[in-house]
Order: structure tokens, then C-alpha cells, then sequence
């Protein structure tokens, strides 16, 4: 039987939590015209706005794979959130389609990578101005409460903003 991941766990297990804009393909897929429910071979390039938590992470930006669509995939769900967002409620339990030029809160493992936590809200899409999202907040706040926030932005001395 699988577990659920709390919101809080999510939170705590995460090796880094960034929010991210999806900018465009680094691997196109094959077939544009032919999606899977798993991990997807295409990759796609996300942009790094910033670092909520973990020191790790030295580049502006990620590779992760997924897929580009036009679509808003916004989680039906009020804050915290305790289940993935609707694109990954069916197949492999993660969503794996991401809108471009829209930004996710992307919880990160030891590889980079969103792909961990089953049916949980791993890469949720964030409503835009994103510091106005209220998973977004809850998540800022949850991270300060654990003191796991890291104080500058990497390879930056500029102090990192929160906003709750």
C-alpha cells in the first residue's frame, strides 16, 4: 500500500525546494504527438528564480524530465497541499507535463530531481505573481519554522527575500 507524504514531510524530506520557470526543451521528445505516464526520455530546461531551500544547488538552471504543454495544470486543492496536481493523478502518480514560461515549486532529491514522492505535490504549478501563491507561502513558512532556509542565493552575497 502506498503512503501519502504530509505536507510537512514533503517539506522536510526534500533535499532543495526552488521555484522554477519552465523555459523549453533541452531533449525534445521523439513524437511530439505521443506522451507517456512514466518518466518521460524528453528533458526540459527550467530556469532557477530562486532557492528556498538547499545550498547545493550551484547553477542557474535545472534539467528535468517532462514535458511542454500550453496548458495551466493548477493544483483543485487549497493549501497545504496534500495530493499531486491533477496531470498526476493517473499512470505513474507524478506529474510530468509542466506549462511554459509558467513557474512550479519544484522539491528536489539527491539527483535533482521532482520524481520522488508518489501522488504527492512535488511540482505544482504556482499562480502568478508567484510570492501571492498560497502554496508557495505555506511552504516559505514551513522552511523558516524548520530553519533549513538558506541565507544567500549560491554563488551570490545577496540576501534571499520572503514573503508570508
Amino acid at each position: 500500500m502506498l503512503k501519502l507524504l504530509k505536507p510537512e514531510e514533503i517539506v522536510s524530506d526534500a533535499y532543495a525546494i526552488v521555484r522554477a520557470k519552465a523555459v523549453n526543451y533541452d531533449k525534445k521528445p521523439e513524437n511530439l504527438n505521443i506522451t507517456t505516464n512514466g518518466i518521460p526520455d524528453s528533458i526540459i530546461r527550467f530556469q532557477i528564480e530562486e532557492i528556498i531551500k538547499g545550498d547545493s544547488i550551484e547553477s542557474d538552471s535545472l534539467l528535468i524530465n517532462g514535458y511542454l504543454t500550453k496548458d495551466d495544470d493548477f493544483n483543485h486543492e487549497y493549501p497545504p497541499y496534500t495530493f499531486v496536481r491533477p496531470g498526476g493523478a493517473t499512470g505513474s502518480c507524478f506529474a510530468n507535463s509542466y506549462k511554459q514560461g509558467a513557474s512550479f515549486l519544484l522539491f528536489l532529491n539527491k539527483d535533482y530531481s521532482p520524481y520522488w514522492g508518489a501522488l504527492a505535490p512535488v511540482n505544482e504549478q504556482l499562480h502568478s505573481p508567484p510570492h501571492n501563491d498560497l502554496w508557495l507561502r505555506w511552504v516559505k513558512k514551513q522552511v523558516c519554522i524548520a530553519g533549513t532556509a538558506p541565507m544567500v542565493v549560491s554563488g551570490a552575497s545577496k540576501l534571499r527575500t520572503f514573503f508570508f
